[in-house]
């Protein structure tokens, strides 16, 4: 009984942390296992079947079809791995430039640091959707496209994140100890100052994966993304935009799905920052 009143005591004091972890172990089940509870797996590629074009929800069609007779449930499912798979993998690629330039910077200091942060600057001058849309534009409209451009949008602000946490970790005492000792300064870094700097890196990228999937989203609803018949959350809703007040289903589930997976990850992260904070660590 004293585990689950531990248990219960630790859901009390981060509700948000716990919801947003359930809310991901459930997408995430769903993801892998799409393949085996859609009931049309083939809706989710090429397959079309206009004699069921735009069924309401019900019987064979839990959340009805749109406007090719593709079952929306077993593509919002499909889209599972899509829209969050690829936002995931947007964050991955964002971190593995951000975190070592911003650690290299911080690490340096000097006139090294300035020129690498006037590099990032010039990045942050533009908003990341325009900067995303700038460069989608110009690459051409598909997922791999989108994907490449939003990495290059976001990852100077994991860049600035990192070298102001290098820096403020490279003036303590156990760092220039190591120095003094005769430690390579790449081998501090990476030893001292990565360790101790990247936590609110890694909190900040958990919480941008619910801003890259609605970025995301809104660069194939404007057709920039992901392209018919890819299953994807904003493709989908623009494919029913002109149909909400007729059939809402074909948009209304797609969109449902983008909410909730950008609730789960803000709520993720916003717990995890909770957890991270000292002073909220010192409350009982």
């Amino acid at each position: 009984m004293s585990a689950l009143r531990r248990a219960a005591a630790y859901v009390a004091r981060r509700p948000g942390l716990v919801i947003g972890l359930l809310i991901l172990l459930v997408l995430v089940v769903l993801a892998v296992l799409a393949p085996v509870i859609a009931p049309f797996p083939g809706d989710a590629g090429t397959d079309t079947n206009l004699k069921a074009a735009l069924r309401p929800p019900g019987g064979d069609w839990l959340m009805g079809t749109d406007q090719a007779g593709r079952d929306v449930w077993s593509r919002t499912l499909f889209g599972i791995r899509v829209s969050v798979g690829v936002s995931v993998l947007v964050i991955a690629a964002s971190l593995a430039v951000g975190v070592p330039y911003g650690l290299v910077a911080g690490t340096l200091g000097g006139w090294a640091d300035d020129l690498l942060m006037r590099v990032v600057d010039v990045f942050l001058a533009f908003p990341s959707l325009l900067l995303a849309l700038a460069i989608t534009a110009v690459l051409g409209a598909s997922l791999e496209h989108a994907a490449l451009a939003i990495a290059i949008s976001w990852w100077p602000w994991y860049a600035r994140l990192m070298r102001g946490e290098a820096a403020a970790v490279r003036g303590r005492a156990y760092v220039e100890a190591s120095l003094l000792l005769g430690v390579p300064r790449w081998r501090a870094a990476i030893s001292h100052v990565l360790p101790n700097a990247v936590g609110p890196v890694i909190v900040q990228a958990s919480l941008d994966l619910g801003g890259v999937i609605l970025t995301f989203a809104a660069l194939s609803f404007l057709g920039l993304g992901a392209q018919d018949p890819t299953p994807e959350w904003g493709l989908m809703v623009e494919q029913g935009r002109a149909l909400v007040t007729t059939q809402p289903w074909v948009a209304l589930y797609p969109g449902a799905a983008i909410m909730i997976a950008a609730l789960a990850f803000t709520l993720l992260g916003e717990g995890l920052r909770e957890r991270l904070d000292p002073k909220a660590q010192a409350r009982p």
